[in-house]
């Protein structure tokens, strides 16, 4: 009877451990197909001139309000293959709204270098922080009600220096950006990989979002530090 148990035990968590590796899989997979909508959506930013164009008034609006809305899609169809469709067309879409920061960095003399530095640097982030997901025993579930204030006080901060225009405090959001997202990408593995996160949809979505938001203020602190005089 307890031999039975036993094996009944084992099968059932070798069964989770299993459904755990294919969810963080898919994850990792839709992550890096994420990327080729991305790419495409900057550079049809920047070809059309379409971010640009747009008034940073009109361009916070469409950004907050496509962004919110897609995210909202996205929970609705994570069950279903839709949500795989929608999450590509919300990273084009973001992609697209990041144009108008990557075309001016590109436009500097150096701007090639700053956006690959600022790219290999969220790809190095990345990979630690997948690397150190897979060897911390401790149960990090605390850490989200932490995070969800520090990047709700960034997001506030953000539309708050809009107005501002202060430069100081771009410098200091966007330090604070690569700090809380990298903690952030760190969270939501270590979700996968204890079975807190089952939807691979919804796990990437959480991941690229830190993605986004530590290359964006990567290349924000390496344009400011790479302005030319």
């Amino acid at each position: 009877m307890n031999e039975n148990i036993q094996i009944f035990g084992q099968q059932t968590g070798a069964a989770l451990s299993a459904e755990r590796n294919q969810v963080l899989r898919n994850t990792y997979w839709l992550l890096a197909l994420s990327m080729v909508p991305t790419v495409l959506g900057a550079w049809v930013g920047i070809a059309t001139g379409f971010a640009g164009a747009l008034s940073p008034g009109i361009g916070l609006m469409l950004f907050l309000g496509g962004a919110f809305g897609f995210m909202f899609a996205i929970e609705k169809t994570k069950d279903s293959a839709a949500g795989v469709l929608v999450l590509l067309a919300f990273t084009f879409f973001m992609g697209l709204m990041l144009s108008r920061l990557v075309g001016s960095v590109l436009g500097r003399a150096n701007g090639a270098e700053l956006v690959m530095t600022a790219f290999a640097g969220t790809g190095a982030i990345f990979l630690g922080m997948a690397s150190l997901s897979s060897v911390i025993k401790r149960d990090l579930s605390a850490m989200g009600k932490w995070l969800f204030v520090g990047a709700l006080m960034i997001l506030v901060a953000g539309i708050a220096n809009f107005f501002l225009q202060s430069s100081t405090l771009m410098i200091t959001l966007a330090v604070l950006m690569v700090g809380v997202f990298t903690a952030f990408i760190l969270y939501d593995l270590k979700r996968v990989r204890d079975g807190h996160e089952t939807n691979y949809i919804t796990a990437t979505l959480g991941v690229y979002l830190s993605l986004f938001n530590v290359f964006q203020a990567l290349l924000m602190l390496l344009g400011i530090g790479g302005r030319e005089e």
